[in-house]
């Protein structure tokens, strides 16, 4: 199985920091934050890794052929002139995602503002229909969730009866190329491909209760660095 790192934002909220450095490249518990990532994919068996990209792209795409020839990896960068949004990025990195013969084997996708010590071995297998997504239980920042998660295990529309009954999507997900194999080229959101996937109950998803952070601001990402150095040291 392929994955993708989705890596092409601004990182608006994440300056100064971010002037001068693209987001993947933060550094926390003494690494970039993309190596947690991509290490973890290269421990489960990933070795054919797709990233996309946008601001300082030559610095993101420089560091990355060093790290695929250090750990002995395939790793395609994907540029976007601007942003095109999680769903225009996959569809613009489709045909390396399927080495430009269309096939619809199921890739990972991952968003690269996040950590988690989530086990991306336990998603090689699964086959969706058309995705597979890891969803938490939710975060400060986000109390009312994004999406419900049936007894069966398909992830619907979000209902209002208290927190429980919603959770939040993780970034961490499986997708048929299919999905997006018919969009055109350009900026799309991948919340309302979602919504469709779900209305023909093609979307399934589990809860993960491990550790997992969105790195969304400075203070965010300053927490996890203490946390990581902390788990370092204990």
């Amino acid at each position: 199985m392929k994955a993708m790192i989705l890596a092409a934002g601004l990182g608006t909220r994440m300056r100064p920091l971010t002037d001068h450095t693209p987001k993947p490249l933060l550094r926390a518990g003494g690494k970039a934050l993309i190596d947690y990532h991509i290490e973890k994919l290269a421990a489960a068996g990933v070795s054919d890794i797709v990233v996309n990209c946008s601001w300082l792209a030559d610095q993101l795409d420089a560091y990355l052929a060093g790290v695929g020839r250090r750990l002995g990896l395939v790793i395609k960068v994907s540029r976007e002139q601007t942003p095109l949004e999680t769903a225009g990025g996959v569809v613009q990195a489709l045909p390396l995602l399927c080495d430009g013969n269309f096939n619809d084997e199921p890739f990972l996708l991952i968003n690269g503002d996040i950590w988690t010590d989530f086990d991306f071995a336990t998603l090689i297998a699964k086959r969706p229909d058309a995705a597979h997504l890891v969803m938490i239980k939710n975060p400060d920042h986000n109390p009312l969730g994004d999406f419900g998660l049936s007894a069966s295990g398909l992830v619907t529309e979000k209902t209002v009866v208290g927190d429980e009954a919603s959770y939040t999507f993780s970034g961490i997900s499986v997708w048929r190329p299919s999905v997006f194999s018919d969009f055109s080229a350009g900026k799309r959101a991948l919340k309302p491909v979602m919504q469709t996937a779900m209305a023909r109950a093609a979307v399934s998803g589990d809860l993960y209760e491990g550790n997992w952070w969105d790195i969304g601001t400075p203070e965010r990402l300053a927490a996890l660095d203490v946390y990581l150095k902390a788990q370092a040291g204990s």
